[in-house]
């Protein structure tokens, strides 16, 4: 890891913790042990700053996709996983993060929903494609379509004006969404398939 991305990677385990905003730029560079120098010759602006360590966020979720993905035995749990990291990395995430993001950095949160809207639709559009093939997702899907309405189902899941975590455990209402879902996309193989995958993963 070189000095830069060991400095981006810092800055957003903060602000996934804290949020954006909890830290100036005095405490960020405090929190770092750097120069000031050093911080403002990486970074001209809190604002550049901000769009830096999203731009390494998002290539960081790439990589991590790709590991995981290597390993997964089918189409039906590459879908699975995709699905099941996305909501975990959201759990773990400060809501003031993306708050943040959207009401200070909207150049910013633009390109975020400009990754959700292109990298992760064609990353999930692809796998449903492949499951096709395989004949484990059934060959009458329409794939934008169903890649559309499984994309606002992880968007539907994480509104906590909709599924209060207080109140509804996030993992039931995976499985109530997906599992169902799914299946019903499935063929009777890939069925199975998500099946097993649910119950190996305790879920």
């Amino acid at each position: 890891m070189t000095f830069l991305e060991t400095i981006l990677e810092e800055i957003l385990r903060t602000f996934k913790a804290e949020g954006i905003e909890a830290n100036s730029e005095e405490d960020i560079i405090r929190k770092l042990d750097i120069r000031p120098s050093t911080y403002h010759e990486l970074f001209p602006s809190k604002a550049a700053m901000v769009k830096r360590v999203a731009q390494y966020d998002m290539e960081q979720q790439k990589q991590e996709h790709a590991r995981f993905l290597a390993t997964a035995k089918s189409p039906v749990e590459e879908i699975m996983l995709l699905l099941k990291d996305g909501i975990e990395n959201i759990q773990k995430t400060n809501p003031l993060y993306v708050i943040d993001m959207q009401q200070h950095y909207p150049e910013v949160w633009q390109l975020a929903l400009e990754h959700f809207n292109t990298y992760s639709y064609h990353e999930v559009l692809n796998v449903l494609n492949k499951g096709i093939m395989q004949n484990l997702f059934r060959k009458d899907v329409n794939l934008q379509l169903v890649t559309k309405i499984i994309l606002e189902q992880v968007t539907m899941l994480l509104n906590p004006a909709i599924f209060p975590p207080e109140r509804y455990n996030l993992g039931e209402v995976f499985r109530s969404i997906f599992l169902y879902y799914l299946r019903g996309i499935c063929t009777d193989q890939g069925g199975k398939l998500a099946e097993e995958f649910f119950s190996r993963h305790n879920l």
